[in-house]
């Protein structure tokens, strides 16, 4: 694509702005010289797009709105401006705007207006009628109506904006999604969302757990705070991103935007005790907080990790739906369990103190419920007996409650009849999902160090330290196929040893972390243990170092919903 060089006025309304109010349009406050753009400089257009180039002059976005889209890979039959012309009139006929329903699967999401006239907001029904005509498979999409609104602003006539909304719901390239079309994808896409603010946003994660009962409940906004809430002038940056890079760009600015709501929030003096709204309105009036500009800046200031890794976790996430009973063709269905107060009785934590270690884990298995299969309480003080009754679960989570009163524990990912592939050599298993905790005397996790700081699980000297053999050499099987598949891509390539000792087990111990260290270590007898600073997750000691275990409990995960 190549845009020729021009002066674009500060009232371009001469092609595209038939459906536009341009007294809500924001206009540039100048004249700009527009240079040539092409696409096949991907890099070149990405920078462009990131730092507003075409964000200058309406005619201009329009018509690299209409390239981009025209690029998308699509099914061989994909409905163009010719079927809505042929079609529109047979399914909207005369009727006004009130008339035409908004179909079921937009989830009574209200269109956005934007800087739309009365004559573009009819135009938004009847499109979304003709895309409900021709995409029977689609299921739920409660993004449409902003989508088809956003477009409307920079298309000639309406079949032109119906031929890019269809694109764009059409889009065959598995490594471009583009736009969630069933409950199963928009479900996963929020349990998604729910892991990444658990890895990047911290502070924010644990504002949402104290103040929701349901933190899942708060991230199935995730895409309403960007489709439907953030200012036209907001929205539109973000999509001239989103065309270019794709649909990670969506979770890096909802992340954002909820780093800068924590941010605010935190200052003020408030009653409120409805954060999903609270949210809602801080997106509404972002104008107040934060340029877009800034808002672009933050969400790409966050290191996330690879495509292919969220891919991965999407995909599980997904998965462990499909268990549940969730299909393709699955309405909205409410899925966001916590744990359950009348069947959960633990010696050693309370029920708030369970949910709040369940909004750590991730989303796939929070929609479990807890399931006690070890307590030394019960079944003994046998390394053995906890072997027989835990291995072959996955994941689980151990707690410890010392004869001192202190509580800490640890998330493991993977079952522990991994620790047999090792042979009779104590060796190292597991995935960067493992965390430790502690929650007396104060509530502290300690994840993946490699998940803060990357080049920690990088050695500078080739030469200096070999993988490990229980993560390189014993698993071997496809990462995509373990249940725990997050990181395991950047996981198995690791070239350190210490930033990746997750678990480890024998008939004289089990370990938790390593390296310079042990995050945890308890003996034969579950009677006495440790606990020192480790690498791999870069914790303190998490009770006294030398401890003696009151209670030990282990918990794993049971699948309520699909039974």
């Amino acid at each position: 694509m190549s845009l020729k060089k021009k002066t674009c006025s500060t009232m371009d309304d001469s092609e595209y702005g038939h459906f536009v109010d341009w007294e809500k349009m924001e206009q540039p406050s100048q004249n700009h010289i527009l240079k040539e753009v092409r696409t096949t400089d991907f890099q070149e257009v990405k920078t462009m797009a990131r730092q507003g180039y075409w964000a200058k002059c309406h005619t201009l976005r329009a018509n690299v709105y209409k390239q981009l889209i025209k690029e998308i890979p699509c099914r061989t039959v994909t409905p163009d401006a010719d079927v809505y012309r042929d079609i529109v009139v047979k399914i909207v006929g005369k009727r006004v705007s009130s008339m035409i329903h908004l179909p079921e699967f937009v989830d009574d999401r209200p269109i956005p207006t934007y800087c739309l006239n009365t004559e573009g907001l009819l135009a938004v029904r009847k499109i979304i009628a003709c895309i409900e005509n021709q995409f029977p498979d689609i299921s739920f999409c409660p993004v449409l109506p902003s989508l088809v609104s956003l477009l409307l602003h920079y298309n000639k006539d309406e079949a032109s904006c119906f031929e890019q909304v269809s694109r764009i719901l059409a889009c065959n390239d598995p490594r471009k999604r583009l736009v969630d079309q069933s409950f199963l994808a928009f479900e996963s896409s929020s349990m998604t969302f729910g892991d990444l603010v658990n890895k990047y946003c911290q502070g924010p994660h644990k504002m949402m757990v104290a103040l929701s009962e349901d933190v899942l409940e708060v991230y199935s906004n995730w895409q309403r705070w960007i489709f439907g809430e953030l200012p036209f002038t907001y929205v539109t940056r973000v999509f001239d991103v989103y065309l270019v890079e794709g649909y990670k760009v969506l979770y890096r600015v909802a992340l954002a935007i909820l780093k800068f709501f924590h941010k605010v929030r935190v200052g003020q003096v408030t009653e409120s005790n409805n954060i999903k709204e609270d949210i809602l309105a801080f997106v509404r009036n972002i104008a107040t907080f934060v340029s877009p500009e800034k808002l672009l800046e933050k969400a790409f200031s966050i290191r996330l990790f690879s495509r292919k890794e969220i891919q991965l976790l999407q995909n599980a996430n997904e998965k462990a739906l499909q268990k549940k009973g969730i299909t393709v063709q699955q309405k909205r269905q409410n899925v966001h369990l916590a744990v359950h107060a009348e069947n959960f009785n633990s010696e050693i934590v309370s029920v708030k103190e369970m949910r709040d270690i369940w909004s750590w884990i991730p989303e796939r298995f929070a929609l479990c419920q807890p399931l006690l299969l070890f307590t030394n309480l019960e079944h003994g003080c046998s390394l053995t007996r906890f072997y027989s009754l835990c291995e072959e679960h996955e994941p689980t989570l151990l707690l410890i409650k010392t004869s001192a009163r202190e509580v800490c524990g640890a998330f493991l990912s993977t079952a522990w009849d991994q620790r047999k592939r090792g042979g009779n050599k104590l060796s190292f298993f597991g995935t960067g999902e493992c965390f430790v905790f502690r929650l007396q005397p104060e509530v502290e996790r300690y994840e993946w160090v490699v998940i803060k700081n990357p080049t920690e699980g990088r050695e500078t000297d080739s030469d200096t330290v070999r993988p490990m053999a229980s993560v390189s050499e014993i698993s071997r099987e496809d990462p995509s196929e373990r249940l725990s598949p997050f990181l395991a891509t950047r996981h198995f390539n690791l070239p350190t040893r210490t930033a990746s000792m997750f678990m480890a087990g024998s008939m004289d111990c089990i370990i938790i972390g390593g390296g310079d260290g042990q995050a945890l270590y308890i003996d034969s007898d579950l009677n006495y243990g440790r606990t020192n600073h480790c690498s791999t997750f870069n914790n303190p000691p998490l009770c006294a170092e030398n401890f003696q275990i009151s209670v030990l409990e282990v918990w794993g995960f049971k699948d309520t919903m699909s039974t």
